[in-house]
């Protein structure tokens, strides 16, 4: 796990939860994004129109991606008492916390 693709997952997920409004699962479920050699690479499951927008804005060529990374996480809600986690569906892994 890690090397090129840890930053970009990190970014991808915490823009998710924060300017989107996802949960931490909803984040991670996501499609990711990926570039190499100017190429995007987009997950399987991106929307037709994200890629199309992509493009539009000059991002290169576009290219199909297996599932990326492993991340799990886990947040405190100190309001109310609990743990809250996620877990990537797409690889082998859980979010556990006490």
């Amino acid at each position: 796990m890690g090397g090129n693709y840890q930053p970009m997952g990190h970014v991808q997920i915490v823009l998710n939860m924060f300017d989107y409004g996802m949960d931490g699962q909803q984040a991670i479920d996501f499609p990711c994004f990926f570039w190499k050699d100017d190429v995007v690479e987009a997950e399987t499951g991106t929307p037709r129109s994200t890629v199309e927008g992509l493009r539009a804005r000059g991002h290169g060529g576009w290219a199909p991606r297996h599932a990326s990374g492993g991340p799990q996480a886990t947040k405190i809600d100190w309001h109310r008492g609990v743990l809250i986690s996620g877990s990537e569906p797409r690889k082998e892994g859980c979010a556990l916390g006490y």
